[in-house]
């Protein structure tokens, strides 16, 4: 088994990408096939399977068999988000998350995709663009995906023809264009032979683009987020009054995005109060400047009023605070989200009161049409909203940060996760009307 040296890895970029289709579509096996044609797989794990699938009377090795571990944990009903995978090449280090196919699990590729710069969506060739394919190109849209790669499976079913991979990949385009997709890579695959996923197909001549792991080891990823706006939610106050460091005051968080600097003048938000950042320890050593997604302590000049949930932003690049959010947002949770819902709405650090407002509109997928005023969102659904909080936050748009644009909606009374929003992203919006919560007598 090839593998890759230390020095080489340091040398290789990360790509962040997820895996999305329906049921069937093969996406297990393409994990499989892309793990084990990359020589990422384990010689006892090749081993486990081969043998896995003697048992099965199959003569070759069922690849999906590689991933069959978390399949069987959510037949045993044990609730699986998504499950993680890490490999890499002589060109590049890779991080998949691969996210389930059934239609009640799509809320789970809002936290696959969330951190992805790339998704693969794949469809079956016998079957082309499907409700769960828009779906899933939705959501990539929504959260901002730069790349995406439309894997056109099971083409040995299908003949290997032309034809049909054009018809599929020219509807599937046309409509992730309508969504606003940067980028759509069309690739025809079959991952049970192992056409186009690491090697070349020698049955598909007429296909002279990349195979599925030359375009993730090629496909530009950028990563410079030490240029973007500056921003760390503080997440602990460190006081250790010890007897070297009396004084101390930190206050701690990983970086958002961007840069910090000592000398720098900075305002806390929401309360505004300006200072100046004297010190930065990273990994308990002072160093002058530090950047995402480093974890870092501040140690600013001035004693003010600093807790969990605090945003520090430099000084002349602050974003405005408000208690009125609007946001494109996915419904994950099986209860609806209603106007006139009481929330917890968390964006970072901090947790606040909130209140649902008004529902403008729900997204229907078939013809990206807006139903207005749908009054609830039931899970999977994609809506805007409109939120009213208790506290003023400071959100950026999720266009200009992923990180600080971004939010969640939970029930105050179990904990449960409802609702993944998008600060200011909309595909449109219908005429605004009054506020249907707005005499609800809540004071905020």
């Amino acid at each position: 088994m090839t593998t890759t040296t230390t020095e080489e890895l340091s040398a290789t970029t990360l790509l962040r990408f997820a895996t999305a289709g329906s049921v069937d579509d093969g996406k297990s096996t393409l994990v499989g096939r892309l793990l084990h044609d990359s020589k990422s797989v384990l010689a006892d794990q090749l081993e486990a399977v081969e043998q896995a699938s003697r048992s099965r009377g199959q003569e070759a090795p069922d690849l999906a068999l590689l991933t069959d571990g978390l399949r069987a944990e959510r037949e045993q009903g044990i609730t699986i988000d998504v499950a993680y995978r890490y490999f890499a090449t002589p060109r590049r280090r890779f991080i998949l998350a691969d996210t389930p196919g059934h239609v009640q699990y799509t809320r789970n590729m809002v936290t696959g995709a969330s951190t992805a710069e790339l998704t693969v969506i794949l469809v079956d060739a016998r079957n082309g663009v499907v409700e769960q394919t828009r779906r899933h190109a939705a959501i990539a849209a929504l959260l901002r995906v730069p790349h995406a790669v439309l894997a056109v499976n099971k083409m040995d079913l299908v003949g290997y023809e032309e034809k049909v991979f054009a018809a599929i990949a020219q509807e599937f385009t046309a409509y992730a264009t309508e969504l606003g997709v940067p980028e759509v890579t069309a690739i025809p695959i079959s991952a049970l032979v192992g056409d186009n996923v690491v090697e070349p197909s020698a049955s598909m001549d007429w296909y002279g683009g990349p195979t599925v792991l030359e375009h993730l080891e090629t496909v530009p990823v950028s990563h410079d987020l030490a240029h973007c706006h500056a921003r760390l939610p503080v997440q602990y106050v460190i006081r250790p009054q010890t007897a070297d460091h009396p004084d101390y005051r930190g206050y701690a968080g990983q970086i958002a995005a961007g840069t910090f600097r000592v000398g720098e003048q900075v305002t806390v938000l929401p309360s505004g109060r300006t200072t100046t950042v004297t010190g930065i320890d990273l990994l308990g050593e002072p160093v002058d400047v530090a950047w995402t997604p480093q974890s870092v302590t501040l140690l600013l000049a001035d004693d003010i009023d600093i807790s969990r949930g605090d945003l520090i932003v430099p000084s002349e690049d602050a974003p405005p605070t408000t208690q009125d959010v609007e946001a494109t947002v996915c419904h994950v949770a099986d209860a609806p989200l209603t106007v006139g819902h009481r929330v917890l709405l968390k964006h970072g650090t901090r947790t606040v009161k909130a209140i649902v407002k008004d529902i403008p509109s729900r997204l229907t997928l078939d013809d990206l049409s807006l139903h207005p005023h749908p009054g609830r969102l039931v899970a999977n659904d994609i809506g805007r909203v409109k939120i009213r909080t208790a506290e003023p936050l400071p959100a950026d748009s999720y266009a200009d940060s992923r990180r600080t644009g971004s939010f969640i909606l939970i029930d105050p009374n179990d904990g449960t996760t409802l609702t993944a929003g998008m600060v200011g992203e909309s595909f449109a919006s219908p005429e605004p009307v009054k506020d249907a919560a707005e005499d609800d007598g809540w004071d905020f």
